[in-house]
């Protein structure tokens, strides 16, 4: 990838804008998930109910350490399974806007095992949203032409594999969504108890 391209679209996120963004599952819609405002677009441009958690995209475990609670088992976990097309849920810790976690007080957090998206997080050296860039509900985007959401940048990625992560709540170790690698997180989760 073209280290311009990062640097522009690190450019448009550092000034609250939005960025579609490939990852290792499809098209995410990626602002700076540090600022209320940024935040605040996602669920503008998504047409998401403010009760709904959004995730976060992290390019590794210190990152994701400084957002979240991570213990013995969450650890674990990460090391097994990120980067990937895994998403853990975790304790959010109080850096986050509160909007993120719909009042849940929990984060959806994933390492995406894509260059693009790990070099656009690293750049801008802070977690950025891991949402569908879709209008919500709406089919998940695996081609830029497949992106309806507002935004302002994109960076084009192909054609991704299209399925979406498991969402695994790693608090009450249960699997919220399945997607990706369910079995492999099922049998880990089943090990534990």
């Amino acid at each position: 990838m073209d280290e311009a391209v990062i640097q522009q679209a690190v450019q448009v996120l550092k000034r609250d804008g939005l960025v579609v963004y490939p990852t290792d599952t499809i098209y995410g819609l990626g602002a700076d998930a540090l600022s209320e405002l940024a935040v605040e677009r996602v669920y503008e441009a998504k047409i998401r109910p403010s009760s709904l958690p959004v995730s976060v995209a992290v390019c590794d475990i210190e990152m994701l350490g400084a957002v979240a609670c991570l213990d013995e088992t969450a650890e674990a976990f990460v090391d097994r399974f990120l980067p990937g097309p895994v998403t853990v849920v975790l304790k959010a810790k109080s850096c986050l806007p509160p909007a993120l976690t719909g009042g849940t007080g929990q984060i959806g957090v994933r390492i995406p095992n894509h260059p693009v998206a790990l070099a656009l997080i690293r750049e801008l050296d802070a977690p950025i949203t891991a949402t569908s860039a879709n209008i919500h509900g709406g089919p998940d985007p695996i081609t830029p032409d497949q992106v309806h959401v507002p935004h302002d940048f994109l960076i084009d990625g192909g054609v991704l594999p299209g399925t979406p992560s498991t969402v695994v709540d790693l608090v009450h170790r249960t699997i919220l969504r399945p997607g990706a690698k369910v079995e492999e997180v099922g049998a880990f989760l089943g090990a534990l108890e």
